[in-house]
């Protein structure tokens, strides 16, 4: 009985060759683009995320600051709307009083029939007495021609405040519109901020929480030794004194006190104790006061950072201030040579 043998694999040439080599090719191209077959991009460094973080929080805040000012506006023109309805309301109702008298008028007219003065003067059994009521009647007419000629202005006032109305709640769409992709964006960079932080360790995180350069624990702060520096007057020491209350307080974007603060509600809630009132966003507190330069700064001069204008602190001397950092980071002291200085600005 024969022996069976494998018989031997000829090599392949020509069109056979070409054929394997563009299979064995496409093999290796589907194999690499298998997922979990390539090297996987490495992981962010804690350097890398914290540079990520740091750049959506001030995006964020950005955001924050453009959706308080929205916001402000808004509030200002639903009550410039609120005030001309109820002015158009007032003008229609003395409108409609006119109206009213006119009518009563116009039908005592017509109820007289219209007779000719003549006719009536002939009529009359007392002559002298109807000249007199015919003199009375011609004045009175004259009052009507007034009052007729102020209905006519008054229907164009009521008009006019109508109109002013309708385009103000046309403005008022657009602040909200505003309003709601500010605050979108806001929640979106915040968002991505908290799947960075989530990436890194416990040890990372809490060097990241450390890196601020500011204290970061409330008890420390308040009992920290205050500067000595002395406020150029009252108000500003007021104002200080307010924000040492709010150490420890969170951060809320948007939210101005008294329980949690961003960083121009805290500012602004501070010198709203002093009777001081603020505007409401970094770049136009920064336009509250007199500029004044880093060498000449005060407690309770206003700090501002970033070529935006986007965040803004209370100076207290020796360097430090007080400000609301960042959502999870309390009110805090901190240096301000912490972030890139735009300016300065005395309140009061």
């Amino acid at each position: 009985m024969a022996a069976h043998r494998k018989p031997k694999q000829r090599p392949y040439t020509g069109s056979a060759a070409r054929t394997a080599a563009t299979l064995a090719f496409a093999g290796a191209a589907t194999a690499a683009a298998l997922p979990g077959s390539a090297h996987a991009d490495p992981a962010p460094t804690p350097a890398q995320v914290k540079a990520q973080v740091d750049r959506l929080y001030r995006e964020a805040e950005a955001a924050t600051e453009q959706y308080n000012g929205a916001k402000e506006k808004a509030a200002a023109t639903a009550k410039s709307v609120d005030a001309l309805r109820d002015e158009a309301a007032r003008r229609t109702e003395r409108l409609n009083t006119a109206r009213e008298a006119l009518g009563s008028y116009a039908a005592a007219q017509y109820r007289s029939g219209g007779i000719d003065p003549a006719v009536q003067l002939a009529l009359s059994s007392d002559p002298d007495q109807y000249l007199r009521r015919a003199s009375y009647v011609e004045r009175a007419g004259e009052r009507r021609a007034t009052e007729v000629r102020t209905v006519r202005r008054q229907v164009a006032d009521v008009a006019q405040v109508r109109a002013e109305a309708a385009g103000e709640l046309t403005e008022l769409a657009s602040r909200q519109a505003a309003l709601k992709k500010h605050k979108a964006t806001v929640r979106t960079k915040l968002a991505e901020a908290r799947q960075l932080l989530a990436r890194l360790s416990p040890a990372d995180r809490a060097a990241y929480d450390a890196s601020e350069g500011g204290r970061g624990d409330a008890h420390a702060d308040r009992g920290a030794p205050r500067s000595t520096a002395q406020a150029p007057n009252a108000r500003a020491a007021e104002a200080v004194a307010f924000a040492y209350t709010a150490l420890g307080k969170p951060y809320v974007w948007g939210a101005t006190g008294p329980s949690s603060f961003d960083c121009s509600g805290l500012t602004q809630a501070a010198y709203r104790s002093a009777g001081v009132s603020l505007p409401r966003t970094t770049y136009t507190q920064i336009n509250a006061g007199s500029r004044v330069s880093r060498s000449e700064l005060a407690p309770g001069d206003l700090v501002f950072f970033y070529s935006g204008i986007t965040h803004v602190g209370l100076y207290i001397g020796n360097g430090q201030m007080i400000h609301a950092p960042r959502p999870g980071a309390p009110v805090r002291i901190a240096p301000i040579d912490q972030m890139p200085f735009a300016g300065a600005t005395r309140v009061a």
